[in-house]
């Protein structure tokens, strides 16, 4: 599959720019996804470009990104902390919702998983959460400068080696680490998946039990087996890949709508394909849900058919109608209930139709009219029923004039 790969800026909430990469399918996107990176890397690490490159090949849009003083992003590491990270995150979700659509999924790589953790109860869109050898509690990133503590907590700083390189690491940064808790977690809300390696020695897999202990359902667990920490081994990344999206699926159905809502005039509905076989995105000026086929004709069943919206119509019109009638008249109507079902007459069975009109279409609609109204009112009600704009527009000769543009 053909991908683009745009690169991307935007601002953090101390108006620092942060550096991001944007990648899609050339076809139309599915749905997105955020994916934040492991303490201290960066966004084109190994394992968040190979994870992110098969997501796009399975119809992802995947945006990942520079933390503040990381990479290409603006701003000083020694500044930041898990909090800033936190909010690093929702500056890249809103810039999403703003330019695309809102993440449905989110993912993150060791401290980056636990950090999307707490980020995921801001991000109201997103549906479905990944870890990836996260840590429950971030407070555990602490022990990769443990050395080093006591001379943070006594200069207020200190250089630190982490992984081979050095940072600077602020008393501030242990004290917002120390802040943090896990109360989140029973409140995600969310589908979560948890993936980690039993072999992982920089973050054990006791800490994946404890988010999976912590978290509702639905949560899932899927071993990396001989995997480590960093997924430097390809067919991994591959593998957490495949596995996310086949586990997305169920939970992501509804975010096939995901992207930039389009324009579209007071008065029309745009109907366009979503990149399924049979579902469509519909869009009027102020709204947009899903139109498709049921399973058993080879749809995906993921909103009404065209013969339900087109019932939906005629009920929604007829309700709305009695309404305004029973208001205009004070009325005590209690509540309207419409049932709507569409069928076909054909030959000797019909007798409204004629040689030119073999067979007719017959919609039967059952009222349901609550309330204290006297035996006159319900008949008048019912006649008023016929008088509904859409019901005279069926009635009507209709033309539909066909342009292609």
């Amino acid at each position: 599959m053909k991908t683009q790969r745009v690169k991307v800026e935007f601002s953090n909430l101390d108006s620092e720019l942060l550096s991001g990469l944007l990648e899609t399918p050339s076809s139309k996107v599915d749905a997105y996804a955020l994916f934040a990176h492991c303490f201290t890397c960066g966004k084109d690490i190994a394992a968040a470009s190979r994870v992110s490159r098969a997501l796009v090949a399975k119809g992802f849009g995947v945006l990942r990104f520079d933390f503040t003083g990381l990479g290409s992003s603006d701003g000083d590491f020694a500044n930041t902390n898990f909090s800033s990270n936190v909010q690093d995150l929702l500056a890249a979700a809103d810039f999403l919702r703003d330019e695309y659509a809102a993440p449905a999924l989110l993912i993150g790589h060791s401290l980056g998983g636990t950090a999307i953790l707490k980020a995921a109860a801001s991000i109201p869109e997103s549906k479905a959460v990944v870890t990836i050898g996260s840590p429950a509690d971030a407070s555990h990133v602490a022990k990769q400068f443990s050395c080093d503590m006591e001379a943070i907590v006594a200069n207020g700083e200190a250089e630190v080696d982490l992984a081979g390189r050095k940072f600077n690491i602020k008393k501030q940064f242990i004290d917002d680490l120390q802040a943090q808790n896990m109360t989140h977690l029973p409140a995600l809300k969310k589908a979560l998946l948890i993936f980690h390696a039993p072999l992982d020695t920089t973050v054990s897999i006791s800490e994946a039990e404890m988010i999976y202990r912590q978290a509702k359902h639905p949560k899932s667990f899927i071993t990396l087996d001989k995997a480590d920490h960093l997924l430097s081994n390809k067919a991994d990344a591959e593998y957490v890949a495949d596995s996310i999206a086949s586990w997305a699926s169920r939970y992501l159905e509804q975010q096939t709508l995901a992207k930039k809502k389009p324009n579209v005039v007071p008065g029309a509905v745009l109907v366009e394909e979503t990149g399924r076989s049979f579902t469509q995105s519909v869009s009027s000026d102020d709204h947009t849900w899903l139109a498709d086929e049921p399973l058993r004709v080879g749809g995906d069943n993921l909103g009404p058919d065209p013969y339900e919206h087109l019932l939906a119509g005629l009920g929604a019109c007829t309700s709305m109608t009695l309404r305004m009638y029973a208001q205009r008249k004070n009325w005590p109507l209690d509540k309207v209930s419409v049932t709507l079902s569409h069928g076909r007459s054909h030959g000797d069975d019909c007798l409204q139709c004629d040689e030119q009109n073999p067979q007719i279409d017959i919609i039967r609609r059952q009222l349901v009219i609550e309330g204290d109204l006297s035996t006159e009112q319900r008949q008048r009600l019912l006649e008023i029923a016929d008088r509904c704009p859409v019901h005279k527009t069926l009635h009507n000769k209709i033309v539909v004039n066909t342009q292609l543009q």
